[in-house]
């Protein structure tokens, strides 16, 4: 398993983690998603054999929360 974090603008609600966590842990190769809301960070186990980072970035960003470079 490969580790990624992604930091995000700030999140308005705690729902959010809730949108991010339920899209990107239904994707192929992902092991467990965790959002920390307070500094609006994504942590990603994944199986980089199955899914990239690229892909794992645009989910998060379709979902309209950019991710900060």
């Amino acid at each position: 398993m490969t580790v990624i974090k992604f930091q995000l603008e700030p999140l308005t609600c705690p729902s959010c983690i809730k949108k991010i966590e339920g899209k990107v842990g239904k994707m192929d190769g992902v092991e467990e998603v965790k959002v920390l809301f307070n500094s609006s960070k994504v942590k990603v186990d994944y199986d980089e054999g199955q899914v990239a980072p690229e892909e794992l970035k645009s989910v998060i960003e379709k979902l309209g929360y950019p991710v900060v470079a």
